[in-house]
């Protein structure tokens, strides 16, 4: 039951809320202190939840292990982490980039503990036994240094995998979840002194709610991490590591990262299939081709041969990442030749025989595709296993690929029925 004596103000205008996360009047709710090692000593001794010299000075050890940390390096670990629970593989990550022991258990500790880190009054004898056992594993002898980067953990957990998660669901993903669908809702402060903000006058002792989700601007910038001059400092890691996990290790701005298809799974499982089709229904007219090498429209050079070759070979290279990745394996290294060499074969004619045996070899390496896909759990298609693309992402490449490989040939015989 609240205390009606409390009073308790709400700003959810962009404005104000910049101007109040901007007012030195207006510091985040002070956290009691606790017995040393539980969740509740844990907020009162990091940057978070400090004011003034404190804060200043937290804040600089956080700063510290952050500029250690490569933002490049950040994404590719992003991008080759597994599981399903994003906000262990968040923080995975970072405790591994950091130099800490066993990632995966700072990682489930730190889980942990975040269920309870925001609690005014935390009381989770779980959480206060997982801040116990991370202290030590921290690799710093140093109480503040080390309760600083457990907050560092802590902090990025629940928001980065829930901007990720967000990402996902946003049809312009991470850059729309950031600006339409925030990951941290609403921010909090108390006035230690009288103030005002946008007009509206807030007495000493007040409880101010900032409604950042009310709040966001498209034309302004996101407030998922707070504003100057408490600006997140993990800002741009936090950043990296989703885009490592939402488009693999390469830069997102590199347009050679394939579009994914808005379909569900059944339809994904049936797309490299439904391609083969249209590759077949093509290559049934090629059995007449006269021999002449066709160079399509970017200047590569096709013959009939040569696009079953490609096509083949593009879907079992990527079938072997996928195992491999599955398997938690490095992908094969791909040596192919691929489409910059047109062997002697290629140059062959394509008779009847040939069509025959490309259905055959076509035909069942879509039908592999299509039971993979579909009997992988649903969260590994866009959360995969290992770095590279996402599972996702590889069948919408291979089914535009292959049509790619296809058409640059196209219909030479419409007479052939097909």
């Amino acid at each position: 039951m609240s205390d009606p004596t409390v009073i308790r103000i709400e700003f959810s205008r962009y404005d104000d809320v910049t101007a109040a996360l901007a007012d030195p009047a207006l510091v985040p709710p002070p956290a009691p202190p606790g017995p040393y090692g539980t969740v509740a000593w844990l907020r009162a001794a990091v940057a978070r939840f400090s004011a003034g010299g404190p804060h200043a000075r937290r804040r600089a050890l956080v700063l510290a292990d952050l500029e250690r940390l490569d933002p490049a390096a950040l994404r590719v670990a992003a991008a080759g982490g597994y599981g399903t629970d994003v906000r262990l593989r968040v923080v995975r990550v970072l405790a591994a980039a950091l130099g800490l022991a066993e990632p995966e258990a700072v990682a489930r500790d730190v889980e942990a503990v975040s269920r309870a880190y925001f609690e005014p009054a935390p009381d989770d004898p779980e959480a206060d036994a997982a801040v116990a056992r991370l202290l030590p594993a921290m690799g710093d002898a140093d109480e503040e240094t080390a309760a600083n980067r457990i907050g560092l953990l802590v902090q990025a957990c629940d928001a980065t995998a829930t901007l990720v998660e967000h990402a996902r669901r946003h049809p312009d993903g991470l850059a729309g979840a950031l600006r339409e669908d925030s990951p941290v809702r609403e921010m909090r402060r108390f006035a230690a002194r009288a103030t005002e903000v946008g007009g509206v006058a807030v007495p000493a002792g007040a409880h101010v709610l900032l409604d950042v989700a009310a709040a966001q601007r498209p034309d302004r910038e996101p407030l998922a991490f707070g504003a100057e001059p408490r600006l997140c400092p993990g800002r741009s890691h936090a950043l990296v590591i989703a885009e490592g996990i939402l488009y693999g290790s390469s830069d997102p701005a590199d347009d050679s990262v394939p579009p994914s298809q808005d379909v569900d799974q059944a339809e994904l499982a049936a797309l490299i299939p439904q391609m083969m089709e249209h590759v077949l229904g093509l290559a049934a007219t090629w059995t007449t081709w006269d021999g002449r090498p066709i160079v399509n429209a970017d200047g590569r050079t096709y013959t009939p041969h040569k696009v079953v070759r490609r096509v083949a070979d593009h879907l079992l290279d990527h079938l072997a990442e996928l195992e491999a990745r599955l398997a938690g394996e490095p992908a094969e290294p791909d040596h192919w030749h691929a489409s910059d060499v047109t062997t002697p074969a290629d140059l062959a004619p394509f008779t009847v025989a040939d069509l025959d045996e490309a259905r055959s070899r076509l035909t069942r390496l879509g039908r592999i595709w299509s039971q993979r896909v579909a009997a992988l759990p649903e969260k590994h298609l866009d959360d995969s296993p290992g770095a590279g693309w996402s599972f996702r992402q590889i069948v919408c490449h291979l089914a535009g690929a292959s049509g790619y490989y296809a058409d640059s040939v196209g219909e030479l015989n419409p007479e052939v029925t097909r």
